[in-house]
Parts: C-alpha cells; sequence; structure tokens
C-alpha cells in the first residue's frame, strides 16, 4: 500500500523527483489530490488547506462519465477478475472484439477496420505510417509528406510532433529532429448558434483561406501521403472554433489529388464538439479517423484508428499485407472492457437495470445541455477588462484574454472559489464532465470570472 503521507510531506516527495506535463522539476504549486467523486475532486494545498472544487477540465478532456462512476467501475472489476493483459500478437479476447465492433457501428460511413492504439499520440503515429504505407502500395513511394493546418496539436511523439505548428506550437526546440511537413494556413474562426443551428464565417476570409488550402494542396500533393486536421476545433493549438465547410473543402481536394485525409477526433469525439464525431458537422467521412480521451471514460489509457474499408484492402495488399506497428499493451482487456462501458453510456445502451441509480451522461442530452449552460456562464465575462472574447460549441467553453494567463495565480483563485481550471497561453477554458449540473456550470463560469478580476481586475 502507498504511504500516507501529508499534503507538504506528499508534494516535497514529489518535487525534484516527477516531472509534471511542461513543468520543471522544482513545478509550483503543486495541489495534491485526495479524493474524486462524479464532477468534484478534494485537493489539498502544500500549507494543508482542503478544497472540495469542480473538475472544469474532466481531467483533460476525457472523464466524461465523471469519477468513480458505478457502471465503469464494475466494468473494469469484472474484467480484472478474468484477465489484465495478454498480448494482442496471435491471440484475441470478447473486449477487444467488441470494442472494435462498437467503434465501427459509430464511426461514419465506411470507417469499420480498427487498430487499437494505447494512447492518442500512438493512434496518430499509426494513421501517418498507415498513410505512407498506403502511398508505397499504391507504387507513389515519393508522398512521405504530410499536409497540416496551422495552429494544430496532435501529441507529443515525434511523428505526430511533425504535424503539430511548428512555430506556435509546443516543440519549437525539435525542429531538427521532427520530419519537416507542409503547413495549410490556420482557417478563419466561426460561431455557432445552438437556437438557429446555424454557423457565422467571415465569408471574404473563408473564401481566402479555401483559396490557399487549394494552392498550398495543389503544390504539395506529389510529396505528401495525406492531409491531417482536428476537424472543427483546434484544442491545445488554441481552441480555435472554425467552419464545418473547411472539411468538405479538403474531403473535395485530398480525393482530387490522391491524399488520405485523417481527422484527429482525439479531443472532439465522443460528443465533445456537439456530434457524436465532429466530421458530422459536414457530413465527411475521413479515410482515417483517430479517437481516444473519453473513449474508456478516463479510466484508462486507450486509444484507436479507424480506418475505411478501401484503405484497408490496399493496406492488406501491400508488401507486408500489415500495418506496420504493434504496442505491447494494443488491445489491453482492461482497457477495452471499460471503453465498452463508456461506450454504453455515451450512446444509452446501458441494459436495462443496470446501475440504474448512475448519473445520466449519453452525449446526446448532456452536450446540448451544457453548451447552453456554458454560453449562459460565459457569456457574462466578456464585460471584464481583461477577456478579449468567450466562445462555446458543445461541451467546450473558452475565455479568451487579452494577454497572457497568469497561470498561478488564476489557478489559485479559481481554487479558492471552487473549481479547478488549467489555463493555458491567453486562455482559460472549461471542458465539463457531461454529468456537470447546470449550477455547476453555473458555478465554473463564476469562479472563471471570479479569477479573472481577482487577478486582472474588473
Amino acid at each position: 500500500m502507498f504511504k500516507k503521507s501529508a499534503p507538504a510531506e506528499l508534494v516535497a516527495r514529489d518535487r525534484g523527483l516527477l516531472w509534471h506535463p511542461y513543468a520543471p522539476l522544482n513545478s509550483r504549486p503543486l495541489y495534491a489530490v485526495t479524493d474524486a467523486y462524479a464532477s468534484t475532486l478534494e485537493l489539498q494545498t502544500e500549507s494543508g488547506t482542503t478544497h472540495r472544487v469542480i473538475d472544469a477540465m474532466s481531467s483533460w478532456w476525457c472523464q466524461v462519465h465523471g469519477y468513480r462512476h458505478p457502471v465503469l467501475d464494475a466494468a473494469l472489476y469484472e474484467q480484472s477478475r478474468r484477465f489484465s493483459h495478454v498480448m494482442f500478437g496471435g491471440l484475441t479476447h470478447e473486449p477487444a472484439v467488441e470494442l472494435a465492433e462498437r467503434l465501427a457501428d459509430l464511426a461514419p460511413g465506411d470507417l469499420n477496420h480498427v487498430f487499437l492504439a494505447d494512447s492518442g499520440s500512438v493512434s496518430v503515429e499509426v494513421a501517418l505510417k498507415l498513410a505512407v504505407q498506403y502511398q508505397a502500395a499504391r507504387g507513389r513511394t515519393d508522398r512521405r509528406r504530410f499536409l497540416a493546418l496551422r495552429g494544430g496539436y496532435h501529441g507529443d511523439t515525434v511523428g505526430a510532433m511533425g504535424v503539430c505548428d511548428p512555430e506556435d506550437g509546443m516543440h519549437a526546440d525539435f525542429a531538427g529532429l521532427v520530419s519537416s511537413q507542409v503547413f495549410i494556413p490556420r482557417p478563419p474562426a466561426a460561431s455557432y448558434d445552438i437556437n438557429t443551428d446555424s454557423w457565422t464565417v467571415d465569408e471574404v476570409a473563408q473564401q481566402r483561406w479555401e483559396q490557399a488550402a487549394a494552392q498550398t494542396i495543389e503544390s504539395h500533393a506529389a510529396e505528401c501521403a495525406a492531409v491531417i486536421l482536428e476537424p472543427v476545433v483546434q484544442g491545445a493549438g488554441g481552441m480555435h472554433i472554425f467552419h464545418p465547410r473547411c472539411l468538405r473543402v479538403l474531403r473535395e481536394l485530398t480525393t482530387e489529388h490522391g491524399l488520405l485525409l485523417i481527422f484527429d477526433e482525439i479531443a472532439t469525439g465522443f460528443g465533445r464538439a456537439g456530434r457524436l464525431f465532429a466530421a458530422e458537422w459536414a457530413g465527411v467521412v475521413p479515410d482515417v479517423m483517430t479517437v481516444g480521451k473519453a473513449l474508456t471514460g478516463g479510466y484508462l489509457t486507450q486509444a484507436a484508428a479507424i480506418v475505411s474499408a478501401p484503405v484497408a484492402e490496399v493496406i492488406s495488399g501491400s508488401k507486408f499485407r500489415a500495418l506496420m506497428h504493434g504496442p505491447t499493451f494494443m488491445g489491453n482487456p482492461l482497457a477495452s472492457a471499460t471503453a465498452c462501458a463508456s461506450l454504453d453510456l455515451l450512446t444509452g445502451n446501458r441494459a436495462a437495470g443496470e446501475q440504474p441509480h448512475a448519473p445520466d451522461s449519453r452525449w446526446e442530452h448532456s452536450v446540448p445541455r451544457l453548451h447552453r449552460a456554458l454560453h449562459r456562464s460565459l457569456t457574462p465575462l466578456n464585460s471584464l477588462s481583461a477577456v478579449r472574447e468567450t466562445r462555446v460549441l458543445g461541451g467546450i467553453g473558452v475565455v479568451e484574454l487579452d494577454r497572457p494567463v497568469d497561470v498561478p495565480a488564476v489557478t489559485a483563485a479559481a481554487i479558492e472559489a471552487g473549481v479547478w481550471v488549467r489555463p493555458f497561453r491567453t486562455l482559460i477554458y472549461t471542458m465539463p464532465t457531461y454529468i456537470c449540473t447546470d449550477d455547476e456550470v453555473a458555478a465554473i463560469g463564476s469562479a472563471i470570472g471570479t479569477a479573472v478580476e481577482k487577478v486582472y481586475g474588473p
């Protein structure tokens, strides 16, 4: 069992020992998590003060059903009683097959072949390697580069870093390590009105972008294997929302030039962006779609690359007849069983009578409600002097400041107001759990407003 340390002692043990994401070894401040339930975390400061806070981040966007969900707990426990892990080379098992069948059923169009990966970044690596294999199998061995959008983020592994924004991203120090790729300008910002079910964008800016995208793709198609992008919402690249029309344009251009189209739906999938998959905003089917984060409800790390039938057929007829990747924990039974339970919760397929008092996190019910609640709670913050704008899509709410966020100060002020946030750049944003109540969403907006006002003034 673990040592039971006081918060100050636990933080002291951590500091200088553990690296945290994008933080130094002596990172300050650190908050010790002592409990988590539903949409809340219990945090303790180094001084020993305890705060029960709403997790406005849903654990970096993945804990959509909340903490300690009885259905997910039960799925994890039941599978652990059978076997926790077996290699996937030459073996198969019920949880992995069941999960792949469900993903193929849920994914749009003919995306019905599944490669189970062990993280979102790895699923992107698989998609990129698949695209190069596909082009080589078609006799296009010179097509080994990729086209991506400015402002995009696809993960921290080497291949994924290469298709992230090379200048405004987090990987500038690795320019000599990652491959040089080709970048299409970032699409213009757009907004969605849930009441009229309509999108708004500057038409002149949109047409200019479409022309630039066409020119860039035409100029580089002969050396590129695929176009990769986060559909409709760019996440860690700035919470940038753009018009679904861009997806249709890219689908037409990739088809015309023999490129694969890869949608990175790791952040946007499973309802977060207002549709089950963001691709559905445009009625577009990519050739490859990567999913992760909410896939297991935040319980275990797992992701997938879902591939169209025509692309899978080409891979099956290629030199190796295989998609050349094979993680040790591929198809992990614990993760697969939990993912199946998570998909049941997301789609409302939970068996009748099973955990009848469990909270409802069906995305079709929860996400439109979250959109309206976030709009109500964040829009008033536009009156604060430091706020440049607020924006909302589905279960994503963004407060953009007119200056870089003082992360420690804003985080501490939000905790004092009862909410956990993790700002970056100029953004204080929230992606609540799907079970977050309207009152909790209102509390999130209020706490963000209080933090901004405390740090920057009214």
